[in-house]
Protein backbone atom coordinates (compact mmCIF):
# COMPACT_ATOMS: atom_id res chain seq x y z
CA UNK A 1 0.00 0.00 0.00
CA UNK A 2 2.84 2.36 0.90
CA UNK A 3 4.60 1.44 -2.32
CA UNK A 4 1.39 2.37 -4.32
CA UNK A 5 0.88 5.95 -2.62
CA UNK A 6 4.48 6.73 -3.61
CA UNK A 7 3.90 5.53 -7.35
CA UNK A 8 1.05 8.23 -6.81
CA UNK A 9 2.67 11.11 -4.98
CA UNK A 10 5.49 10.70 -7.52
CA UNK A 11 2.89 10.65 -10.78
CA UNK A 12 1.19 13.76 -8.98
CA UNK A 13 4.95 15.76 -8.68
CA UNK A 14 5.32 14.89 -12.38
CA UNK A 15 2.30 16.17 -13.63
CA UNK A 16 2.01 19.27 -11.52
CA UNK A 17 5.92 19.53 -12.64
CA UNK A 18 4.78 19.52 -16.89
CA UNK A 19 1.41 21.41 -15.87
CA UNK A 20 3.34 24.66 -14.48
CA UNK A 21 6.22 24.64 -17.27
CA UNK A 22 3.36 24.61 -20.43
CA UNK A 23 1.68 27.00 -18.70
CA UNK A 24 4.31 29.29 -18.32
CA UNK A 25 5.60 28.34 -21.67
CA UNK A 26 2.55 29.26 -23.43
CA UNK A 27 2.32 32.55 -21.46
CA UNK A 28 5.87 33.61 -22.03
CA UNK A 29 5.15 32.52 -25.96
CA UNK A 30 4.24 36.53 -26.98
CA UNK A 31 6.94 38.49 -24.58
CA UNK A 32 9.53 40.00 -25.87
CA UNK A 33 13.26 39.67 -23.45
CA UNK A 34 13.86 42.66 -21.88
CA UNK A 35 17.45 41.80 -20.22
CA UNK A 36 20.56 39.86 -20.77
CA UNK A 37 22.09 38.78 -17.30
CA UNK A 38 25.75 37.38 -17.82
CA UNK A 39 27.69 35.99 -14.83
CA UNK A 40 31.21 34.93 -15.59
CA UNK A 41 32.56 32.40 -12.92
CA UNK A 42 36.50 32.79 -11.26
CA UNK A 43 36.45 36.26 -13.01
CA UNK A 44 39.12 36.96 -9.86
CA UNK A 45 41.36 34.20 -11.47
CA UNK A 46 41.32 35.15 -14.96
CA UNK A 47 40.11 37.84 -17.60
CA UNK A 48 40.32 36.59 -20.58
CA UNK A 49 36.11 36.61 -21.48
CA UNK A 50 34.59 39.81 -20.52
CA UNK A 51 30.44 40.70 -20.79
CA UNK A 52 31.09 42.96 -23.84
CA UNK A 53 32.59 40.44 -25.93
CA UNK A 54 29.90 37.48 -24.87
CA UNK A 55 27.35 40.44 -26.11
CA UNK A 56 29.81 41.02 -29.31
CA UNK A 57 29.92 37.16 -30.05
CA UNK A 58 25.84 37.16 -29.53
CA UNK A 59 25.19 39.68 -32.03
CA UNK A 60 27.76 38.64 -34.22
CA UNK A 61 25.77 35.67 -34.90
CA UNK A 62 22.06 37.24 -34.68
CA UNK A 63 21.36 35.27 -31.71
CA UNK A 64 21.57 38.06 -29.07
CA UNK A 65 18.09 37.65 -26.89
CA UNK A 66 17.07 41.01 -26.16
CA UNK A 67 14.42 42.28 -28.29
CA UNK A 68 13.74 38.69 -29.67
CA UNK A 69 9.69 37.12 -28.03
CA UNK A 70 10.95 34.52 -26.03
CA UNK A 71 9.46 31.25 -27.74
CA UNK A 72 12.32 32.08 -30.29
CA UNK A 73 15.17 32.34 -28.06
CA UNK A 74 16.81 28.91 -27.79
CA UNK A 75 19.51 28.41 -24.57
CA UNK A 76 21.47 25.90 -26.30
CA UNK A 77 21.60 27.26 -29.64
CA UNK A 78 23.32 30.40 -27.21
CA UNK A 79 25.39 27.77 -25.21
CA UNK A 80 26.71 25.84 -28.00
CA UNK A 81 27.90 29.39 -29.67
CA UNK A 82 29.53 30.37 -26.48
CA UNK A 83 31.08 27.38 -25.95
CA UNK A 84 32.82 27.43 -29.50
CA UNK A 85 35.26 29.97 -27.67
CA UNK A 86 38.54 27.96 -26.67
CA UNK A 87 38.90 30.00 -23.26
CA UNK A 88 34.97 29.10 -22.17
CA UNK A 89 34.72 25.42 -20.67
CA UNK A 90 30.78 26.05 -20.08
CA UNK A 91 27.77 28.05 -21.03
CA UNK A 92 24.86 27.52 -19.16
CA UNK A 93 21.92 29.47 -20.84
CA UNK A 94 18.56 29.69 -18.96
CA UNK A 95 14.83 31.87 -19.33
CA UNK A 96 13.62 33.60 -16.20
CA UNK A 97 10.66 35.12 -14.90
CA UNK A 98 10.57 38.66 -16.36
CA UNK A 99 11.23 38.15 -19.37
CA UNK A 100 14.82 37.85 -19.03
CA UNK A 101 17.62 35.46 -20.08
CA UNK A 102 20.45 34.47 -17.64
CA UNK A 103 23.93 33.34 -19.06
CA UNK A 104 26.55 31.48 -17.02
CA UNK A 105 29.94 31.22 -18.20
CA UNK A 106 32.88 29.06 -16.78
CA UNK A 107 36.35 30.22 -18.14
CA UNK A 108 39.52 27.74 -19.06
CA UNK A 109 42.32 29.25 -16.77
CA UNK A 110 45.36 29.07 -18.33
CA UNK A 111 48.37 27.31 -17.12
CA UNK A 112 51.67 27.39 -19.33
CA UNK A 113 51.86 29.46 -22.73
CA UNK A 114 53.41 27.75 -25.48
CA UNK A 115 55.52 29.48 -27.78
CA UNK A 116 56.91 26.63 -29.61
CA UNK A 117 59.46 26.77 -32.95
CA UNK A 118 57.68 25.74 -35.35
CA UNK A 119 55.53 29.01 -34.75
CA UNK A 120 52.66 27.76 -32.73
CA UNK A 121 51.39 30.18 -30.34
CA UNK A 122 48.72 28.73 -27.50
CA UNK A 123 47.76 28.17 -24.13
CA UNK A 124 46.81 25.18 -22.12
CA UNK A 125 44.50 24.97 -19.36
CA UNK A 126 45.06 22.20 -16.23
CA UNK A 127 43.27 19.26 -18.81
CA UNK A 128 45.79 20.02 -21.62
CA UNK A 129 43.27 22.04 -23.40
CA UNK A 130 44.46 23.97 -26.33
CA UNK A 131 43.34 27.66 -26.16
CA UNK A 132 44.30 29.90 -28.93
CA UNK A 133 46.16 33.10 -28.08
CA UNK A 134 44.68 35.33 -30.24
CA UNK A 135 45.78 38.56 -28.39
CA UNK A 136 45.52 37.52 -25.01
CA UNK A 137 48.13 38.09 -22.53
CA UNK A 138 48.84 36.46 -19.04
CA UNK A 139 51.66 36.84 -16.51
CA UNK A 140 52.65 33.02 -16.91
CA UNK A 141 55.68 30.30 -17.59
CA UNK A 142 56.27 30.16 -21.42
CA UNK A 143 57.57 26.90 -23.21
CA UNK A 144 59.13 27.40 -25.61
CA UNK A 145 61.25 24.28 -28.45
CA UNK A 146 60.40 21.61 -29.84
CA UNK A 147 56.29 20.77 -28.65
CA UNK A 148 54.00 18.61 -30.08
CA UNK A 149 50.31 18.61 -29.37
CA UNK A 150 50.41 15.45 -27.75
CA UNK A 151 53.55 16.25 -25.94
CA UNK A 152 51.88 19.51 -24.22
CA UNK A 153 48.34 17.62 -23.72
CA UNK A 154 50.14 14.92 -21.27
CA UNK A 155 53.53 16.14 -20.14
CA UNK A 156 53.77 20.27 -20.04
CA UNK A 157 50.04 19.91 -18.33
CA UNK A 158 51.59 18.07 -15.10
CA UNK A 159 53.97 20.40 -14.78
CA UNK A 160 52.30 23.25 -14.96
CA UNK A 161 49.76 21.92 -12.78
CA UNK A 162 52.20 21.16 -10.18
CA UNK A 163 53.71 25.35 -10.70
CA UNK A 164 50.17 26.15 -10.94
CA UNK A 165 49.52 24.30 -7.08
CA UNK A 166 53.04 25.83 -5.71
CA UNK A 167 52.84 29.49 -5.09
CA UNK A 168 56.73 29.60 -4.68
CA UNK A 169 57.56 27.71 -8.03
CA UNK A 170 54.87 29.05 -9.80
CA UNK A 171 56.33 32.88 -9.19
CA UNK A 172 59.79 32.04 -9.76
CA UNK A 173 59.59 29.76 -12.83
CA UNK A 174 59.94 32.51 -16.36
CA UNK A 175 60.74 29.88 -18.76
CA UNK A 176 60.51 26.33 -20.05
CA UNK A 177 62.87 24.95 -22.76
CA UNK A 178 61.87 21.83 -24.33
CA UNK A 179 64.96 20.26 -25.68
CA UNK A 180 64.54 17.60 -29.39
CA UNK A 181 65.14 14.21 -26.54
CA UNK A 182 61.83 15.69 -24.23
CA UNK A 183 64.22 16.69 -21.54
CA UNK A 184 63.65 20.47 -20.36
CA UNK A 185 65.54 23.05 -19.02
CA UNK A 186 64.10 25.88 -16.56
CA UNK A 187 65.10 29.71 -16.91
CA UNK A 188 64.29 31.13 -13.17
CA UNK A 189 63.16 34.74 -12.22
CA UNK A 190 65.93 35.16 -9.64
CA UNK A 191 69.45 34.00 -10.93
CA UNK A 192 70.65 33.50 -14.46
CA UNK A 193 71.27 29.78 -14.32
CA UNK A 194 70.20 27.06 -16.15
CA UNK A 195 68.66 24.28 -14.25
CA UNK A 196 68.79 21.09 -16.32
CA UNK A 197 65.49 19.46 -15.00
CA UNK A 198 65.41 16.38 -17.00
CA UNK A 199 62.14 14.93 -17.74
CA UNK A 200 59.14 15.61 -16.71
CA UNK A 201 59.03 13.00 -13.93
CA UNK A 202 59.94 12.93 -10.00
CA UNK A 203 58.97 16.45 -9.90
CA UNK A 204 58.15 16.90 -6.55
CA UNK A 205 61.38 15.36 -5.56
CA UNK A 206 63.49 17.72 -8.14
CA UNK A 207 61.80 20.93 -6.33
CA UNK A 208 62.31 19.71 -3.05
CA UNK A 209 65.79 18.90 -3.42
CA UNK A 210 66.43 22.06 -5.92
CA UNK A 211 64.61 24.61 -3.26
CA UNK A 212 66.63 22.80 -0.19
CA UNK A 213 69.82 23.84 -2.95
CA UNK A 214 68.06 27.32 -3.15
CA UNK A 215 67.65 27.84 0.82
CA UNK A 216 70.65 25.87 2.32
CA UNK A 217 73.79 26.38 -0.17
CA UNK A 218 73.23 29.76 -2.68
CA UNK A 219 72.66 32.05 0.56
CA UNK A 220 76.42 30.93 1.58
CA UNK A 221 78.00 30.79 -1.74
CA UNK A 222 76.07 33.68 -4.07
CA UNK A 223 73.68 33.96 -6.41
CA UNK A 224 76.01 34.27 -9.49
CA UNK A 225 78.66 31.48 -8.39
CA UNK A 226 77.48 28.75 -11.28
CA UNK A 227 76.33 28.97 -14.33
CA UNK A 228 73.91 25.61 -14.97
CA UNK A 229 72.22 23.68 -11.85
CA UNK A 230 71.48 19.74 -12.84
CA UNK A 231 69.05 17.95 -10.72
CA UNK A 232 67.63 15.30 -13.28
CA UNK A 233 70.02 12.66 -11.49
CA UNK A 234 67.98 10.82 -8.41
CA UNK A 235 68.50 12.11 -5.38
CA UNK A 236 71.10 15.07 -6.38
CA UNK A 237 71.88 18.77 -7.58
CA UNK A 238 74.72 18.91 -9.82
CA UNK A 239 76.24 22.45 -10.59
CA UNK A 240 78.76 23.60 -12.89
CA UNK A 241 81.20 27.07 -11.91
CA UNK A 242 80.78 29.78 -13.75
CA UNK A 243 84.29 30.22 -16.02
CA UNK A 244 86.22 33.43 -14.64
CA UNK A 245 86.01 36.38 -16.59
CA UNK A 246 89.60 37.44 -17.96
CA UNK A 247 90.63 40.69 -17.96
CA UNK A 248 92.77 41.96 -20.93
CA UNK A 249 95.53 44.27 -20.00
CA UNK A 250 95.07 46.93 -21.97
CA UNK A 251 98.20 49.12 -23.75
CA UNK A 252 98.36 52.14 -22.17
CA UNK A 253 97.80 54.87 -25.00
CA UNK A 254 100.17 58.11 -25.64
CA UNK A 255 99.73 60.62 -23.35
CA UNK A 256 98.81 63.53 -25.79
CA UNK A 257 95.43 65.71 -26.18
CA UNK A 258 93.05 64.57 -28.29
CA UNK A 259 91.30 67.11 -31.05
CA UNK A 260 88.24 66.73 -29.88
CA UNK A 261 87.81 66.62 -26.14
CA UNK A 262 91.93 68.25 -25.32
CA UNK A 263 91.51 65.95 -22.50
CA UNK A 264 94.63 62.98 -21.85
CA UNK A 265 92.95 59.70 -23.17
CA UNK A 266 95.14 57.34 -20.72
CA UNK A 267 92.22 55.74 -18.44
CA UNK A 268 90.78 52.27 -19.13
CA UNK A 269 88.08 50.81 -17.80
CA UNK A 270 87.10 47.83 -16.28
CA UNK A 271 84.55 44.90 -16.66
CA UNK A 272 82.92 44.23 -13.93
CA UNK A 273 82.89 40.69 -12.44
CA UNK A 274 80.10 38.57 -11.20
CA UNK A 275 79.89 39.79 -8.20
CA UNK A 276 79.31 43.07 -9.38
CA UNK A 277 83.12 44.80 -8.00
CA UNK A 278 86.20 45.61 -11.12
CA UNK A 279 88.90 42.72 -11.29
CA UNK A 280 92.08 44.31 -11.32
CA UNK A 281 94.21 42.82 -14.09
CA UNK A 282 96.42 40.62 -13.32
CA UNK A 283 100.12 41.59 -11.86
CA UNK A 284 98.65 43.95 -10.02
Amino acid sequence: MKYVIRLLLLFLSLAYIVFVTVRYSRAEDKRVCTALQIDILDSAQATFISKDGIEKMLRSKGIHPVGRTMSTISPINIERTIERDSFIRRAICTLTPGSRVRLAVIQRIPLLRVMADNGEDYYIDEVGTRMEAMGYEADLPIVTGIITPDFARKRLKVLGNFLRNDPFWDSQVEQIIVLPNKDIDLIMRVGDQVVHFGKIEDINKKFRNLRAFYTDIMPKVGWHKYSEINVSYDGRVICKRKKPQKVAKSKPAPEQKTAETGQQNSETTQPKSPTGQQNSPKGQ
